[in-house]
């Protein structure tokens, strides 16, 4: 039997360069919240009475990549925003990285929401709170300057260089994604739904209940024994695809299990945040385990990556760690490779992934030499921390 190989990945030569991009530290101004556009950027000064008085509509929430209801707590958040404008009379305005609050507004809210979060009662409370309130700020700071669909700023959009593709039908991907990922224009998380839909590839932001049961009661649905998670837990025995799909006739290849109400989906969870945050995702997915099957023992796999393209843009701890995104494209070829999987398609659909991404890469680049930034970036030394 093959065994897995290494992956590369296509770059162009005006990559090379290529390094991590951040929204501007310019303040924005809060425009159509729908739009997705190569016009002008806007400035980035924020008021809530732009955009429906600051209301964040189930259309718009669904626009940004998910198909889950609007969470209750960021629509609370979001009313408490527009309640202290109107009280102190001083305008929200957004800039830097990740769209966070500036100005003698953010002083104000800064205490508000601290005193807030000292008063809640436990951790989940807090966790809760935490997620929602990142998430709220991201999406008011983000409306009329960053595309819903590739979250990038509307003149640097990307969408009609996509090409979507179909991932075979009875694999699903799951971006179990940290708040301050969320709408990060380098995050490649957000590819696997550009190209293969929200449903077969959907997105769990961490701390957020309504997204987190939606991925549970699928994880249910499909058993214990249909769901991984590529990461590389070093807390566990690890297990290489070939270990888990190498085995003919492949028992994953059968049937649904009607005995147990099973559906069969393959269920694969990538984390999606730094490396320091993915030990607080997987910490969770565990705890989680164990109240649903009774064991905290969550299905790893570790996948034979090649070094990302992305890494130069994006520095990951180490070489042998790779981008959400890799890791996607990492899994499906290594799949390909397998005779039982091999009809599947897997590699075009792993090529359709990897080029998307080179798309990221180059429209990120472009951006920064267009504003005059360098292109370059020193690599931290940093210790592999899972």
């Amino acid at each position: 039997m093959a065994s897995p190989r290494a992956f590369t990945f296509k770059c162009s030569p005006s990559l090379a360069f290529s390094t991590k991009t951040l929204m501007d530290s310019k303040p924005r101004t809060l425009r159509s919240p729908f739009s997705c556009s190569t016009s002008g950027s806007p400035q980035r000064e924020a008021r809530l009475s732009d955009a429906v008085e600051g209301a964040i509509t189930l259309q718009e929430w669904q626009g940004w990549g998910t198909t889950s209801p609007l969470p209750a707590m960021v629509t609370k958040i979001v009313e408490d925003l527009k309640a202290l404008e109107k009280d102190i009379d001083a305008q929200m305005s957004f800039g830097g990285s990740g769209g966070k609050l500036q100005g003698d507004f953010k002083v104000q809210e800064d205490k508000k929401h601290r005193k807030t979060y000292q008063a809640l009662g436990d951790s989940e409370q807090k966790l809760q709170f935490f997620a929602a309130r990142q998430i709220a700020c991201r999406l008011l700071g983000s409306r009329g300057y960053l595309c819903q669909k590739c979250w990038l700023p509307l003149e640097d959009c990307m969408c009609s260089n996509v090409t979507q593709s179909t991932l075979w039908h009875r694999m699903r991907f799951w971006l179990y994604m940290h708040p301050k990922d969320f709408l990060r224009q380098n995050n490649t998380g957000k590819l696997l739904w550009q190209v293969f839909g929200t449903e077969a590839a959907t997105l769990c932001l961490f701390g957020i209940s309504e997204h987190e049961e939606i991925m549970w009661n699928a994880l249910k649905l499909a058993g214990k024994k249909n769901v991984w998670c590529l990461y590389p837990n070093k807390n566990a025995a690890l297990k290489s695809v070939e270990d888990v799909f190498g085995q003919e006739p492949s028992p994953y290849l059968e049937c649904t299990d009607t005995k147990t109400n099973e559906d069969g989906t393959l269920n694969f969870i990538l984390i999606d945040g730094t490396w320091n945050n993915s030990v607080s995702i997987f910490s969770r997915l565990k705890d989680q385990a164990t109240s649903v099957w009774g064991e905290a023992d969550f299905p790893c796999i570790s996948l034979a990556t090649g070094v990302s393209a992305m890494h130069k843009l994006r520095p990951q701890p180490s070489w042998d760690r790779t981008c959400t995104a890799g890791a996607a494209i990492g899994l499906l070829s290594e799949l390909q490779l397998l005779p039982e999987f091999s009809s599947f398609g897997f590699d075009k659909q792993a090529e359709a992934l990897e080029d998307t991404l080179v798309i990221l890469l180059e429209a990120l680049t472009t951006r920064r030499v267009r504003m005059g930034r360098s292109i370059t970036r020193k690599v931290r030394h940093m210790s592999g921390i899972c």
